[in-house]
C-alpha cells in the first residue's frame, strides 16, 4: 500500500531502506553504533504500517538531546496535518504515543550511546511506528481506545509521501531548536500535548506512577504532582534499551 515512487529526503538527511520483518530502530541503532552519518533515516514501508527512525549525532548533553524526542513528534502532527482531511486531530503522550482522533496510533522511541544525562552522547535515534490498517483488517473497531491511519480517513495519504513529509517537518524543528532554543519547541509541544493537566498512568521499569500531570521543565521533563509533592520525571527515564 506504499503506493508512487519511493520517498526522497532534504539535504542533510538520507534514507536506508530495509524490508520484511526488520525493525527500522533496532537497525538504525545498530547503524549509528557503527558510525553512520547523522541523518540516516531508516525506514520500513509495509502494507500495514509505516516504520522509520532518524540518526542524530548530537553535539550538546543528553538531556539536551532529548529534544529530538518532541521535535519528531511534532514533525510528525505537522507533517500528517499537511496530507489528512482537515477533520483529524493529532496529539501527543509524554512518552512518544501518538493519538489520532482520540485514540491510540503507533508512537515514538528513542535511544543513544549512553544514559547519563550529562554527557554528550555519541549518537542518538528516534524511531517512528504507525499503522496503516487494523491489527485485524476483518474487525475494524474492536480495540477502540487503538486506531489506525486508514481507519481515520487517511487512505488517501501514501505513506512515501508522509514519510518525507516527516523528515522535512522534523528537521524545520530541529533547526529552529538549535538556533533559536527551546522555547518555540516548547510552545508548540504543549499545544499538542495530550493529558497536560490531568489525572494519568505512567508505566515504568520501577512499577507504575500516578499523579497529575502538571506541566514539562525546560528540557521537556514531566512535573508530575502526586500529593503535596511535585516529582520531576527526566525525558532520558525514556530511553529504550
Amino acid at each position: 500500500m506504499n503506493g508512487g515512487d519511493g520517498p526522497s529526503f532534504p539535504p542533510l538527511l538520507a534514507g536506508l531502506e530495509v524490508e520484511g520483518g526488520t525493525d527500522p530502530f533496532a537497525k538504525a541503532c545498530a547503524e549509528a553504533a557503527l558510525g553512520c552519518d547523522a541523518g540516516t533515516i531508516v525506514y520500513n514501508i509495509g502494507a500495514g504500517r509505516l516504520a522509520a527512525a532518524i540518526v542524530f549525532a548530537p553535539e550538546v548533553a543528553l538531556e539536551d538531546a532529548m529534544a529530538m524526542l518532541p521535535a519528531c513528534g511534532v514533525g510528525f502532527q505537522n507533517a500528517l496535518g499537511a496530507l489528512a482531511p482537515p477533520e483529524v486531530a493529532v496529539h501527543l503522550t509524554w512518552e512518544g504515543c501518538i493519538l489520532v482522533n482520540g485514540a491510540f496510533c503507533g508512537g515514538l522511541r528513542v535511544a543513544a550511546s549512553t544514559a547519563e544525562p550529562d554527557a554528550v552522547p555519541d549518537w542518538l535515534a528516534v524511531g517512528l511506528e504507525v499503522p496503516l490498517i487494523p491489527d485485524d483488517p476483518d474487525a475494524p473497531g474492536a480495540a477502540p481506545e487503538r486506531t489506525s491511519l486508514y481507519e481515520e480517513g487517511c487512505v488517501e495519504v501514501e505513506p512515501a509521501r508522509l514519510l518525507e513529509s516527516w523528515s522535512r517537518h522534523t528537521l524545520v524543528w530541529i533547526n529552529r531548536w538549535s538556533e533559536e532554543g527551546a522555547r518555540p519547541l516548547h510552545a508548540e509541544w504543549r499545544g499538542l500535548a495530550h493529558g497536560m493537566g490531568e489525572e494519568i498512568a505512567l508505566d515504568r521499569p520501577d512499577g507504575p506512577l500516578h499523579g497529575t500531570f502538571v506541566g514539562i521543565d525546560e528540557r521537556f521533563g514531566m512535573l508530575l504532582r502526586q500529593g503535596k509533592e511535585t516529582r520531576l520525571l527526566p525525558l532520558s527515564g525514556l530511553l529504550r534499551g
